[in-house]
């Protein structure tokens, strides 16, 4: 083990008995088409969602499965996953092919947050679930303590299908338009149409999904707005 990666090791609530684990998690595709934190990667997206659900199944035991869905997805999602990475400090530690290191994969959102699920698929193939349970419940502590059934909202995409299924009209259907930008820093243009009511709306964003997400809150506006005025 490298003195860098000893460092981050030692900066983890774990102490690793495999630590090619941890450096596994850390190789990115770009590096070895075969060797990388994939695999890692879905291992520890799996213990993730069943550590956060059981935690919220422990904390909102009046909870419906609605909400308490909706509280993981907001908990498990990328931007929650970058964070603890950045916290971590884990960009400097990332193996990445000569692409990425030339485009700042280091850097990269989606890139930090799969290293971090990798991470925990590593811990639990080192040592157990207990220890990766301890250890996802040691980085989200800070945001399960400040949870409230009050603060869950639900996104555009959803609202607006069951906005639709309550009228039992055909979901809606996402088209791309335009994607512009290098691969690090992407621009999307997204459509969201609903065919049965000729509604359609466009969302620009930095992903595909916020794109989506402003598109179908257009359409949502102007619909709940056609319904405010009948």
């Amino acid at each position: 083990m490298t003195a860098d990666l000893a460092n981050l090791a030692s900066s983890l609530p774990h102490r690793f008995q495999r630590p090619e684990l941890l450096e596994l998690a850390l190789t990115h595709r770009s590096v070895d088409g075969r060797h990388n934190n994939e695999r890692l990667e879905f291992l520890g997206d799996s213990i993730l969602n069943f550590v956060i659900g059981e935690a919220l199944f422990q904390r909102f035991p009046d909870a419906r499965e609605g909400q308490l869905s909706r509280q993981r997805a907001n908990l498990v999602k990328g931007p929650t996953l970058t964070r603890v990475a950045r916290q971590l400090a884990l960009g400097p530690h990332l193996k990445l092919g000569p692409g990425e290191l030339k485009s700042g994969g280091s850097r990269r959102d989606s890139i930090l947050a799969d290293a971090v699920e990798a991470i925990i698929g590593a811990v639990y193939l080192d040592a157990g679930m207990d220890k990766a349970r301890s250890m996802v419940l040691s980085w989200y502590r800070q945001w399960l303590a400040k949870l409230s059934l009050d603060d869950v909202v639900k996104d555009n995409k959803t609202r607006l299908q069951e906005w639709l299924q309550a009228r039992k009209l055909a979901l809606p259907v996402y088209e791309i338009v335009a994607v512009s930008g290098q691969s690090h820093a992407q621009h999307f243009v997204v459509d969201c149409r609903v065919q049965e009511l000729n509604r359609v709306a466009r969302g620009e964003g930095q992903s595909r999904r916020q794109a989506e997400q402003i598109a179908a809150g257009e359409v949502l506006a102007a619909l709940e707005g056609e319904d405010g005025d009948q």
